[in-house]
């Protein structure tokens, strides 16, 4: 049986005090069938790996016929057990109680005590920035005083058109925005970072054409977050780190000029803060990046992160992929192995939660970790994971995993293997259409050298070296560095230095030209 299965994927997401706080709301509603869903839950929350027949075999009560039926019901009432539980932690889950409440006043022909729950509604909807849940207390209102004569209908109507009105326009502008962010996006899963003109081109004709006209000063906070959201996008893409550095700053001031949404939306600050560690480890600004790192990390200590799964669930997939580029940054490959058991632990413990973008990211980034402190054999181990992986995403992350896997066997003495594993690697690039110069030079240059002698094979390393450095100028060949230092592992080579101690040398290089 599968462990996908949605009930037994819900109980096992339940916390120890989610868990007691079910059976005692069961306890309060519970009837003969109840005490039949109750067992099936207990049956199942010891289950380590679900199984439809041992559930049968240890609920004697409960029949083949029955258990689909149960298992529904069963759901449906945790689902409820969670709501009533969460309206004193989730803002969306506490204002659409009080919105609830209010129409059960209603019905009751209670009508000024059900716009009084609204107007309760209306300022913490406002307050928080729930714009559209502000504009369901808007049309409940407007319904409401479209019926009933309950107030000063006239001052009342025209306050309520005109805020449905301000906050519609800003609804959409938000939508505009953020539909703009989410095609970046999909964009970037897609083709990763251009990689010619025709791409650039098309990217940048794609952005000007969706980005809505605007006054950066008459735009709401979501108007905003998500307008430096879809210049983050757009600049990555395009690979300006700088400026993708700039409007992701942006993004996380914004948070930080309104410090009272962070708890509420959390996610979107973490995923701020994430995508500032990225541009700040592409333009290599050491200082800066430790400091937003530890920022990050003090975040798990906060109980909106600790009593959320969701966020903590992000935290650790933004935490520990920085923590990777910190020591890639820093050249310190081998004192970063400790983080490779932390990070599949993290991976099991949120078995389910983390897209397989994340996780072939993790992987390859395991992988040049191991590449980086010697160990071969291990990198090869991981870079596989992702190769074995199917290619309907992160494209870019395949290619350069079968690049860097052909170098882990070349340094493992593999030559036959290597001789065997080019043909395949030309065959996925050349499908896929991701080959560029970079990786061309590469793979002509592993199919002459297993056969060389060792004199032979120095000059074609500091000729490999010469034309690569040549390419890092390019445009659009520099985004093959972005994945792949092999400038770096090349001069190891012709200098006969391990690569860690070459990459510590270039990241003190890199940061004295920063502080300079």
């Amino acid at each position: 049986m599968s462990n996908a299965d949605p009930l037994y994927q819900l109980i096992k997401s339940l916390s120890k005090s989610e868990k007691r706080n079910f059976k005692l709301y069961v306890n309060r509603i519970q009837s003969n069938e109840d005490s039949k869903f109750m067992v099936l839950f207990d049956v199942i929350d010891k289950q380590t790996d679900y199984n439809e027949d041992k559930i049968l075999q240890k609920a004697n009560d409960i029949s083949k016929t029955q258990l689909s039926n149960l298992k529904a019901h069963l759901y449906k009432q945790i689902l409820m057990s969670l709501r009533l539980n969460a309206s004193n932690q989730d803002l969306d889950i506490y204002i659409r109680e009080q919105i609830d409440y209010a129409k059960l006043l209603y019905n009751k022909g209670l009508y000024n005590q059900s716009l009084k729950l609204l107007d309760k509604a209306k300022i913490t909807a406002t307050e928080y920035e729930k714009n559209a849940i502000l504009l369901e207390v808007l049309d409940f209102e407007k319904h409401i005083e479209g019926q009933y004569i309950t107030r000063s209908i006239d001052t009342t109507a025209e306050e309520i058109t005109t805020s449905s009105s301000l906050l519609s326009k800003k609804i959409s502008g938000t939508n505009n925005f953020s539909n703009l962010g989410i095609r970046l996006y999909g964009l970037y899963l897609r083709t990763s970072h251009v990689r010619n003109e025709k791409d650039f081109m098309f990217v940048s004709e794609f952005f000007k054409s969706n980005l809505p006209a605007y006054n950066i000063d008459e735009l709401s906070f979501f108007e905003k977050l998500y307008l430096y959201q879809s210049y983050v996008w757009y600049n990555y893409i395009v690979q300006d780190f700088l400026t993708c550095y700039k409007y992701a700053s942006r993004w996380v001031d914004l948070f930080e000029e309104n410090e009272r949404l962070i708890p509420v939306y959390a996610d979107l600050y973490l995923k701020g803060l994430h995508n500032l560690l990225a541009s700040l480890f592409f333009i290599n600004h050491k200082q800066k990046f430790t400091y937003v790192l530890k920022t990050l990390e003090k975040l798990g200590k906060e109980e909106f992160i600790l009593n959320n799964e969701n966020n903590s669930v992000l935290l650790f997939q933004y935490l520990y992929i920085n923590k990777i580029n910190f020591h890639f940054m820093n050249g310190t490959f081998s004192d970063g192995l400790y983080l490779v058991k932390e990070i599949e632990k993290g991976i099991e413990h949120f078995e389910n939660k983390i897209d397989d973008n994340r996780i072939l990211n993790f992987y390859y980034k395991i992988g040049c970790l191991y590449f980086g402190s010697g160990d071969n054999k291990q990198a090869i181990k991981y870079l596989g994971k992702v190769i074995n992986h199917s290619t309907h995403i992160r494209s870019d992350i395949h290619g350069y995993s079968y690049i860097l896997n052909l170098i882990a066997h070349y340094e493992l003495g593999n030559a036959e293997m290597v001789q065997y594993l080019i043909k395949s690697v030309f065959r996925f690039l050349s499908k896929l259409e991701e080959m560029n110069q970079v990786q061309q030079f590469i793979l002509g240059f592993l199919r002459k050298v297993p056969i060389m002698d060792t004199v032979s094979v120095k000059k074609e390393f500091i000729k490999l070296r010469s034309n690569l450095i040549k390419l890092q100028q390019d445009p659009y060949e520099k985004r093959a560095f972005l994945y792949l230092d092999i400038i770096s592992w090349l001069t190891c080579k012709i200098e006969n230095r391990s690569i860690q101690d070459v990459m510590k040398e270039k990241a003190l290089s890199k940061a004295k030209i920063i502080n300079d």
